[in-house]
């Protein structure tokens, strides 16, 4: 069969991009992957072994910043849907060089959106009713929640405390803007904070696994009473799928997991994971390894999704609740070693892990 629809994903060799084209090829088999990551350091091309279909798809290395590179991809390959996933997106390392943070989540959205413009509204090289431009962005635009405050929905004003979250707020402005001014068919999601297989290793449950399973100290920061709302990836991929297909252009859609334990009680449901995983390790019981440590600097204290907006009209909600997405999470991880040793054998995730954790 003839792939119908070539699709561009950039950050597709990152954690939700690349959980993302394993999914859409193994859903929709008219779908061509043209897949665009620069490579950074939390992109791995190990993450698309074992595709559906790897004659759907092909990869090419090259950065969002490169506006003629992009223009050409969406002219050559006839692009419809561009999903753009590339981000710098660890609020600790925009702490220590929000440089990078502006310029691959502002500017290199900036030149996606203008390669678009260009493409299909000045040289409509495809029908402006087939065509979509989605942007994934975040819960950390909307800032921080107090403990009675009701769940952010897409009404909520934009609050970020971070230069990640600023840099991804200005990013979501300039989209929707894009869509006010030009007419371009453009959707955005803010999501809540992902869980998953191929997780870069610095996030808080791929790195309490790792730790766990090696006798690591389990860093908790501060109290450890910080609130997330976490999102399984695979629902969070699907829902993605329903907005570029389903939603009105121009509209936000808040999506949302549904489970929002503090910080401290996801480290201890790991540890306890692992327990019965690994009933016989010399590490057990593993909650012996939580360490407290100082706070991240403008540490937001809880987020929460409100996400009456996608159940309502597109009627998509997740399938998976914090315990049956957190025992795959783990099991994915302890199956996976080679995957983890590639990471953790790079001489900057070592030197990263050392300046973030073991200097606090």
């Amino acid at each position: 069969m003839t792939p119908k629809k070539h699709i561009l994903v950039t950050g597709g060799a990152g954690f939700i991009g690349s959980n993302f084209i394993h999914y859409i090829l193994k859903k929709e088999p008219d779908i061509f992957v043209i897949n665009l990551d620069a490579l950074t350091y939390a992109a791995n091309l190990d993450n698309l072994k074992n595709l559906p279909d790897p004659t759907r798809y092909v990869f090419i290395h090259g950065n969002i910043c490169d506006q003629d590179l992009v223009f050409d991809l969406i002219k050559t390959y006839k692009i419809s849907v561009i999903i753009n996933f590339a981000a710098e997106s660890h609020v600790d390392r925009s702490i220590y060089g929000p440089a990078q943070f502006i310029q691959t989540n502002i500017v290199g959205t900036f030149n996606l959106l203008e390669a678009a413009k260009k493409a299909w509204l000045e040289e409509k090289i495809l029908p402006l009713s087939e065509v979509r431009f989605h942007h994934i962005s975040t819960d950390e635009v909307y800032g921080s929640l107090g403990p009675e405050d009701p769940p952010f929905s897409e009404d909520t004003p934009y609050k970020p405390n971070s230069p990640y979250a600023a840099s991804k707020a200005a990013s979501d402005h300039l989209v929707r803007a894009y869509f006010k001014t030009y007419g371009l068919p453009v959707s955005i999601t803010n999501c809540s904070n992902n869980y998953g297989p191929y997780q870069f290793p610095e996030k808080l449950i791929p790195l309490t696994i790792l730790n766990a399973i090696n006798g690591r100290p389990i860093p908790i920061y501060g109290d450890g009473k910080q609130i997330r709302d976490w999102l399984y990836v695979e629902d969070h991929c699907e829902a993605i799928w329903l907005v570029i297909n389903q939603g009105k252009p121009g509209s936000t859609y808040n999506i949302g997991g549904g489970n929002q334990p503090f910080n401290i009680e996801l480290v201890k449901k790991i540890c306890s994971i692992l327990d019965d995983l690994l009933p016989y390790s010399k590490y057990k019981p593993y909650e012996q390894l939580l360490t407290y440590v100082s706070d991240r600097p403008g540490h937001d204290r809880r987020y929460a999704m409100n996400i009456e907006k996608i159940k309502k009209e597109l009627s998509w909600e997740p399938k998976e609740n914090f315990h049956s997405g957190l025992e795959k999470t783990v099991k994915w991880y302890l199956e996976n070693q080679d995957w983890i040793k590639g990471i953790i054998s790079r001489p900057e995730y070592r030197a990263w892990i050392e300046k973030n954790y073991n200097k606090r």
